[in-house]
């Protein structure tokens, strides 16, 4: 991902996280840890069961205690020092550890718009990968930071989607592939269209547009002005018109001219009208999409993810586009939304232009946030 402001503060927060339980994990251990008891130590025991008879006593020779099992049963324990050089070279962290660094890195997590509900499955698995595991000295840091890798991963990998599949699929059946676009009002999903419409075009596929907002002239007037700047065709109605039906005919134009997939576009509604998330969920009825899109503005904060939990509730939702990463500083929505509804993100919007497009990949993400 390109941008250098590009998550710099969620990336702060999780390299403050790694080095914190890192020096968690290499913290010497305490005395009450390292004491031995008395009845434990090897001199004391060798002591108490192998005490020499008195000089004048006669001794059976026979009944001599030999020296061999003394010392095999020292090559078998280690001694004192053996015993606290193991305990201050490895130090086992515990499910009370991961309590107490949470409580001081959690406040900053959700400053970076992280939700709670992925903060406390972080917990989880971080407890799962780090307790009762013996932090080395040597690669500490990188035994956290793998773990904090491994949870991240299991935030953001919520399946995958392949374009290209659905379209060679929907070929097999003799029909265009159909992607409806929703998401609130400029979450950026004209422009995410127009891009995905230029991704297609370089790989060969052959796309059609459907101005399904007919709510908003302008926004008709603009994917006119994508389709002309990349050759794709725009399918519309008049201002006002049935959103459902502009979409049926974009699908009806796409089989019988051969277009490999229809993109259509749909109004912007806020997620607490209900009135027109019904009138969004019948556009889904009618038509039958292979993928129903969020697009959602990642600059948008938690309220995020109430909107995704609220539009895949009343349209579903197959796939998540994230807008405007490029200027994103905090970049938990993007954590945080996909975790939310449990669905895969297909790309990030990453700049204005029509390549400023990156298909998401969930363990190269949580990699570059690690940096």
């Amino acid at each position: 991902m390109e941008g250098e402001c590009m998550f710099d503060f969620l990336k702060k927060k999780l390299k403050d996280s790694v080095e914190k339980l890192t020096k968690k994990a290499e913290q010497e251990p305490s005395k009450e840890e390292l004491t031995v008891p008395e009845v434990e130590r090897p001199e004391v025991r060798e002591k108490k069961q192998f005490q020499r008879p008195k000089p004048a006593e006669k001794r059976d020779p026979v009944l001599e205690i030999p020296q061999e099992p003394r010392e095999a049963e020292s090559r078998k324990k280690p001694g004192l020092l053996g015993r606290v050089r193991e305990r201050v070279t490895a130090r086992a962290l515990s499910d009370s550890d991961i309590e107490e660094f949470f409580s001081e890195t959690e406040n900053g997590m959700l400053e970076a718009n992280v939700a709670m509900e992925v903060v406390d499955f972080l917990k989880q698995r971080l407890k799962e990968n780090l307790a009762q595991k013996q932090a080395k000295r040597l690669g500490v840091k990188d035994l956290v930071k793998e773990a904090f890798e491994d949870s991240l991963y299991d935030v953001v990998n919520q399946g995958a989607v392949n374009i290209e599949d659905i379209i060679k699929k929907s070929r097999s059946e003799g029909r265009p592939a159909c992607m409806i676009f929703l998401g609130f009002n400029g979450s950026g999903k004209t422009t995410s269209i127009a891009k995905l419409a230029h991704y297609l075009k370089s790989r060969g596929f052959t796309p059609v547009i459907a101005a399904a907002d007919t709510f908003r002239a302008a926004s008709i007037e603009q994917l006119e002005v994508h389709g002309e700047k990349l050759g794709v065709k725009v399918i519309k109605h008049q201002y006002g018109a049935d959103s459902a039906a502009v979409v049926f005919d974009a699908v009806k134009f796409a089989k019988t001219k051969g277009y490999d997939i229809v993109l259509a576009d749909t109004a912007g509604r806020s997620h607490t009208d209900k009135n027109l998330m019904d009138e969004l969920a019948k556009v889904v009825r009618v038509n039958k999409p292979d993928l129903r899109v969020l697009v959602v503005d990642s600059l948008t904060g938690n309220d995020a993810v109430e909107q995704a939990k609220t539009f895949d509730k009343a349209a579903g939702v197959d796939a998540i586009v994230l807008t405007k990463i490029d200027v994103n500083k905090k970049g938990g929505a993007i954590l945080s939304v996909s975790y939310a509804i449990k669905k895969p993100i297909l790309f990030l919007g990453t700049g204005q232009d029509y390549k400023s497009i990156e298909m998401f990949e969930p363990r190269k993400f949580v990699k570059e946030l690690l940096e």
